[in-house]
């Protein structure tokens, strides 16, 4: 049976993607900031929410007809006291206040244009998730302590792999 999500417009999803998803991302580096709001149909997806720093996104999935009519919800910025590192283009020391529902610390690594870690704060949900068809991210990896996703720095390919994890995340 294929499902009708909202996108642009109400969608038919092609066969295989029988769930609807809206995500909402805010990127803010120094004094900018943009918002994107996304809707469409998924084979997969998962709510959520994560960030990598100069990264929010909070996603919702759902499997009815239209019921990604409601925009996701804005990335929390309610602090809920966990704290994880994060990378930008020159290390991966910073350390990152999570928010939200977000309760593990993400480290991800990929090698696409060179060897790349993104960490940051993650919603369990999206840590239990299925990852194996992430191009390009060899090993996702979540924990559960304060800064357990460690501090060792390699950034070579970093705007590459967080798009790839952001992807993931919104059309998997």
């Amino acid at each position: 049976m294929a499902a009708s999500c909202v996108n642009q417009n109400v969608k038919t999803c092609p066969s295989g993607s029988s769930k609807c998803m809206s995500s909402t991302t805010v990127i803010q580096v120094g004094d900018i900031r943009d918002k994107w709001k996304v809707k469409a149909c998924a084979a997969d997806c998962v709510s959520g929410s994560m960030n990598i720093g100069i990264v929010k996104t909070s996603s919702v999935c759902c499997d009815t007809d239209r019921c990604n009519i409601q925009d996701a919800p804005d990335p929390s910025n309610v602090l809920n006291g966990k704290k994880c590192y994060s990378c930008d283009e020159k290390s991966c020391s910073n350390i990152l206040s999570c928010s939200g529902s977000e309760d593990r610390c993400l480290k991800a690594t990929g090698t696409i244009g060179g060897q790349s870690t993104v960490k940051g704060c993650v919603s369990k949900s999206i840590c239990d998730a299925e990852t194996s068809l992430l191009r390009g991210v060899e090993r996702i990896s979540c924990c559960e302590g304060n800064l357990c996703n460690g501090a060792q720095s390699v950034t070579q390919s970093f705007l590459f792999l967080c798009c790839s994890l952001l992807s993931f995340i919104l059309l998997h």
